[in-house]
């Protein structure tokens, strides 16, 4: 950044004994950990550019930083562009002064869309995970395997509509009005969960025990039962060999699944109408809970301290990358508490 002015100057000054919270973020994540893998998407090889007149791309990190912003705190792309004019603590995490310009939300949106169009997300989230055990943070303790629902704005369709979809069929009146068929979210499902109904994706996650940090991601339509993707959680890094997970988990399978691959399972029990838990059932449930509850902070953190998890895209392409972004945005924001704790 530039010499700031006298009046700019003391603004941060009283920005940072306020303890500005995107500071510490700023310092400690390793931003140019991300540039060669953004590069690649973001800007086309020299070669296959036309001319070099004309402005200027965005600055990789610069629009890798805007839609972290985004994640953390739930912003849409014309909110992030206001609050960036509008906020100094975004401006100068940006690396950006005052009378610099700043990203469009139309240029946001494109550059996150290039991103899920690239399937990179998950490489981006890969890449941190790496960085993490590189500094001494590796997965241990055991692992805790839950999945929570990402719900998307309910779409008002007719019940042929509705089975042309399941059968991967575009619905009759999308093909009479292809823009109205542009905001139809095909993709997604709806679910019921203690008797209420949810219409989106799932974000199945594995969260190390000991440092609460997300592993490793999934995202499924919001019908996948969690127990279908539970062995392609589970992850052999881990240096601990417990496994905790809810009940619906619970199986015959599972367990089998776990003992054969040498873990411990500390998988809660369910009872049925007919079989109902014993006593020393529900004691050892409430003891894996201790260890479980921990990956509700996660979903907690999420949901509350970043402004939630409803989705605004559209298809399950755009839903990897933003439950995607939010997972990597949740590890930085992890990773910011426990180094001012240390």
């Amino acid at each position: 950044m530039e010499q700031l002015d006298f009046g700019e100057e003391g603004r941060y000054v009283k920005l940072d004994h306020k303890k500005d919270p995107l500071v510490k973020l700023n310092a400690i994540i390793p931003w140019e950990l991300f540039r060669p893998r953004l590069r690649q998407v973001w800007r086309e090889p020299e070669r296959k550019r036309k001319s070099p007149a004309g402005r200027k791309p965005w600055d990789e990190i610069v629009m890798f930083k805007t839609i972290i912003l985004c994640a953390l705190y739930n912003l849409s792309d014309d909110q992030v562009e206001y609050q960036i004019l509008d906020r100094l603590l975004f401006t100068r995490f940006l690396g950006l002064e005052l009378k610099d310009n700043v990203p469009d939300a139309r240029t946001v949106w494109f550059y996150r869309d290039k991103l899920a169009q690239a399937g990179v997300m998950e490489e981006l989230f890969a890449d941190f995970d790496g960085y993490l055990g590189r500094k001494g943070l590796k997965a241990m303790g055991g692992q805790i395997i839950h999945a929570s629902i990402v719900s998307v704005p309910k779409q008002r369709n007719t019940r042929d509509e509705n089975e042309s979809i399941k059968k991967g069929e575009a619905p009759e009146q999308q093909g009479e009005n292809p823009s109205r068929g542009s905001q139809k979210d095909t993709d997604a499902r709806w679910t019921k969960k203690r008797g209420v109904s949810y219409y989106g994706y799932k974000n199945h996650v594995n969260v190390d025990a000991k440092n609460k940090f997300i592993r490793g991601y999934k995202v499924t339509d919001a019908s996948v039962h969690d127990s279908r993707v539970f062995e392609e959680m589970l992850d052999e890094g881990n240096g601990g060999n417990g496994v905790w997970a809810d009940s619906a988990y619970r199986s015959k399978e599972t367990e089998e699944i776990l003992e054969e691959r040498g873990y411990r399972s500390y998988v809660n029990r369910k009872g049925s109408r007919n079989r109902p838990l014993g006593k020393w059932a529900k004691r050892a449930n409430r003891i894996y809970s201790v260890v479980r509850v921990r990956v509700e902070h996660v979903f907690g953190a999420q949901s509350n301290d970043m402004g939630g998890r409803l989705l605004r895209s559209i298809g399950i392409v755009r839903a990897k990358a933003n439950i995607g972004l939010k997972n990597l945005a949740y590890n930085m924001r992890r990773l910011a508490y426990l180094e001012g704790a240390g």
